[in-house]
């Protein structure tokens, strides 16, 4: 292994280490832009769907996430079954989960957050690029909440 694929303390460094160009990076503005066109043809960052399913109006939000879990589910197995590598060749390691308290009220505080803006973070983008602006607000507040937590981080019990 090379120096340029060492951190500090001389260990190797994996693909999210590395450093790209702008031009290597344009696959993920791809991979972005094709999700947001599936969303979007979805129906998933509607606020109208969104709201029917918080209403338990509709399952069409319920299908989506359903399916959402089930691949992951089946992606995982798969994964560890014939030990997948990354791109790069990188060993996929899946560390044990252990449960914690703070994911209930976590997940209630995003949950409440969902249901009255009408948006989760995975497509708020996809939802100001088809010309919900006020989305945007919905966008500062996650950054601002996000920054929040990580100043506070340590003093919260993990």
């Amino acid at each position: 292994m090379s120096l340029e694929n060492k951190n500090i303390d001389g260990e190797g460094i994996n693909a999210s280490q590395k450093k790209e160009n702008a031009f290597a990076n344009l696959k993920y503005l791809i991979v972005g832009i094709f999700f947001g066109i599936v969303f979007v043809k979805a129906e998933i960052i509607s606020w109208f769907r969104i709201q029917e399913m918080f209403n338990l109006e509709s399952f069409h939000m319920y299908g989506v996430i359903g399916c959402a879990v089930f691949v992951g589910l089946i992606s995982v197995q798969l994964i560890k079954k014939f030990n997948i590598k990354t791109l790069d060749g990188e060993k996929i390691e899946i560390q044990p989960k252990t449960f914690n308290k703070g994911q209930i009220y976590g997940g209630l505080l995003f949950g409440f957050g969902w249901a009255i803006t009408g948006a989760c973070p995975g497509p708020l983008f996809a939802q100001i690029g088809t010309g919900a602006t006020v989305i945007i607000v919905t966008l500062l507040s996650a950054i601002a909440g996000t920054w929040f937590y990580g100043l506070i981080k340590d003093k919260l019990p993990h």
